[in-house]
Formats: structure tokens, sequence, C-alpha cells
């Protein structure tokens, strides 16, 4: 096998690059990843210098990752700001580092895009060994595998790429456990605990006392004005909260055009007006959100927008799982659960690889005593685990 590396993803060819995905996770297809590229999105300027890798058997791509040479930490939610810091404290420079990641996205899945033949694990192990040999030819501070799949973490084992955890909050019909699962959104209530349970009605019914109507549209139902407004509500969002919206509109309706039904937007409207969005990506059996805007505050909207019309679009339409976004301890009361999420980080410096280490045994403690509080004021009536 032979390993190359490729500085725009168009200069792998769709069928190609999409014939390694085990799923139909979006945020893996080429049709997201390379229109990040084509619409402004991930280049260099913001900090995401594409450098992608393909190991080839002759001229046919057998594995593949989206790589980039990082210049900053920005867009990662997998956060080493301090990693960096302790690396300037010492005169040393952190970045450009190597990254197999989605840009902007804190979703999980398949970074080591391999198929599902039976040499799947000798390819993984192949990749990881070809990103650290990477990051020593370019002679770069460290390489990081963000939001691992389980397939992906088992290819990290026995070498010496330090694990690191997270929790998110996801969403889960039972009907995944065997059980025979929620119906509607009633039978989901049901499941609540009666405080929990009548908080989220009076939510919902403060909208519809508000006089605001939820509505679901796939990509290909938008109209130009529509992926406006989408866009920007993000944009609002973002400068609100005084990040740099990386996103484009042209990458909006990008996504809109090759992947339509992937795309689902909660458009909130009072009387004919459009006050409110949320835009999320879905796959066969998984929903995830992504972001919000408002042009009025309105109580209890964001909660409707963001997580009751996705479960509910969950129940109707079958979806196992739904992935709201990063972070957001509120998102408990409303019934999701802690969820484990993983990465992986090879640092070169063998005295800052055992300082990190270290330092991640103790963030690991500290999470686990972080799940066990969380659990303990579980929403639903019977206890459910997640993670």
């Amino acid at each position: 096998m032979k390993a190359r590396f490729h500085a725009r993803l168009r200069d792998i060819p769709a069928a190609q690059w999409d014939a390694l995905r085990d799923d139909d996770n979006p945020f893996l297809a080429h049709a997201f990843l390379s229109g990040l590229e084509e619409h402004g999105c991930a280049n260099l300027r913001n900090g995401w210098q594409p450098h992608h890798l393909g190991l080839y058997d002759g001229e046919r791509l057998v594995a593949s990752a989206p790589l980039y040479l990082k210049h900053d930490s920005h867009g990662e939610f997998v956060f080493d700001w301090s990693w960096a810091h302790a690396y300037a404290t010492h005169g040393l420079e952190y970045y450009p580092k190597l990254l197999c990641a989605v840009p902007y996205s804190p979703v999980g899945g398949a970074r080591l895009l391999v198929g599902t033949g039976g040499d799947a694990d000798m390819l993984r192990r192949a990749l990881v060994d070809t990103m650290r040999s990477e990051a020593e030819r370019l002679a770069l501070s460290s390489a990081h595998l963000n939001f691992a799949s389980d397939a992906d973490a088992g290819a990290f084992s026995g070498n010496a790429w330090l694990p690191r955890f997270d929790w998110q909050f996801h969403w889960r019909n039972p009907s995944t456990d065997g059980d025979g699962g929620w119906r509607d959104f009633d039978d989901f209530l049901a499941a609540l605990s009666h405080k929990k349970r009548k908080n989220i009605r009076q939510e919902r019914a403060q909208v519809v006392r508000a006089g605001v109507s939820c509505e679901i549209r796939h990509g290909d139902e938008l109209d130009d004005a529509d992926w406006q407004a989408l866009h920007d509500f993000y944009l609002a969002t973002f400068e609100d909260k005084g990040n740099y919206p990386a996103l484009t509109l042209a990458f909006f309706r990008h996504l809109g055009t090759t992947m339509p039904r992937n795309v689902v937007a909660v458009l909130c409207r009072r009387a004919s007006r459009l006050v409110a969005g949320s835009f999320m990506l879905r796959s066969t059996d998984t929903l995830y959100g992504r972001y919000w805007g408002c042009r009025e505050q309105v109580a209890g909207l964001h909660f409707e927008a963001c997580y009751y019309q996705g479960i509910d679009y969950c129940l109707r339409e079958g979806l196992h799982t739904f992935e709201p976004g990063a972070q957001g301890e509120h998102k408990l009361a409303r019934g999701f659960l802690p969820t484990r999420t993983r990465s992986f980080h090879w640092i070169a410096d063998p005295r800052f690889r055992s300082a990190i280490a270290s330092a991640l045994r103790r963030e690991a403690t500290a999470l686990d005593d972080y799940r066990a509080d969380l659990l303990a004021h579980s929403p639903y009536v019977a206890a459910r685990t997640s993670g």
C-alpha cells in the first residue's frame, strides 16, 4: 500500500471516498467535507489546511481519513488550548498540528474510512500509523483524532496515542436497547418523572400561547428565502456569542442541493413571519442538531425548536438517536443523557506526553464523578444510563 496526501478532497473521486463509509453519517460524506472546502469554510485562512490521507493499492483507494494541518484549535470541540499554552510558555510551537476530524462538527462517527471488508481492522491501524509517521516527517508537535467511533478506538490500542473522553447529552429511543420503544411524544413523556413531564408541557404551551407554530422541512423543500433566513439565524447566534461564523450561505445551499434529504430544518413562524429556526442533519437512524437562531425572544422557543421538534421528528420517522450538539447540562432535564465521546492524541515530545497523560487521568476521574452526579438527577422514572 502507498500513502498519498491530498490538498483538496475533490482530488479523490466522491464515489471512491463514499464507498469506504460504513454508514450514512452525513458528516463523513464527500459532499459535506468537499463542500466545506469549495465554499470557503475549511481553508488555511480559517485554520484548516486540508491534508487528506488516502491509502492506495495500486490506483485503488482502499482506506482514507479526513485530515488537516491545523493552525489553531478553533472549531474542534476537543479542547487543547491549555496544551498549546504550555508549549508556548516553554518557547515551543504547538501549531500546526495534524488533526483527523470533521471541521466545526462535534459529532461522533468513523474517521478511519476502510469499508466493511475483512481487512478493515488492519487498514484502520495502517491509517493510524501513517498519521503518526506524517506528523514525525513534518516535525509537528502532535497528531489527533476527534470524536472516534467504537471501531476507530480499537485501532489505538497498544500504541503511544493517549485516550481522552468527554460527555455529550444524547436522546435515545429505548427500542434500540431491546425494549418496545416510544411510539410518540406522549409515550416519551410518560417515561419521565412528573416534574420533568410537567415542565416540558409548560414550555411547549408557552410557544403555542405566543402564537408561534413550527414546521419541519427537508432541504429540497426550502426556498431561497428560507435558506437566507436559516443562515442569518446562524450568523446572529455566533456573533451574539462572540464566535466566528465560518459556514457560508453558499455552503448551506450546497447541502440543500447535494444532500437534500439529510437536511432537516425547523421553521418557526408567528403569523406569516419567520421568527426562529434550527438547522439539523440526519442519517438513517440519527438526527444531529447543529444551529439555531431567532429574531424574537419567545419563552420556550429555543427548547421547542432545538429539542422537542427533533424528538418528535425522530419518533415519527423511526430514528433511534438524537444528538443535539456539544455541552449543555440543561438538556438532561429534557430527556438527553450523558453519552461518552472519545478522542486520541499522539504527542511527539515525551516530556509533554507524560505530563498530558497525567492530566488526562485526573480529568477522567473528574468526568466519571460528573456523570455519576448527572445520573443521580436523571429525568426518567426508571433509571436509564448511557455512555
